[in-house]
């Protein structure tokens, strides 16, 4: 799980590049701060890009099911 001050302090800082994008505001002075991060556990480390979640968030969901067309591979 991640440290909740750093979720907070991302999501402040994706809050404010968003609104930047819409126009509402100036643009971010740290763009290169903001990162990607588990839209479950909130883990920035080993981030699927495809699925928005962590490798750990996709094999738990992946093995109850819950993520369509991934099957276990065997061979």
């Amino acid at each position: 799980m991640a440290k909740t001050s750093l979720k907070v302090k991302q999501k402040r800082l994706m809050d404010q590049f968003l609104a930047y994008k819409a126009g509402d505001a100036k643009k971010p002075k740290h763009l290169t701060k903001l990162y990607n991060r588990c839209r479950l556990c909130g883990r920035d480390a080993a981030y699927m890009r495809d699925f928005g979640i962590c490798r750990v968030c996709f094999r738990k969901n992946a093995r109850m099911g819950l993520i369509m067309g991934v099957k276990k591979a065997s061979w």
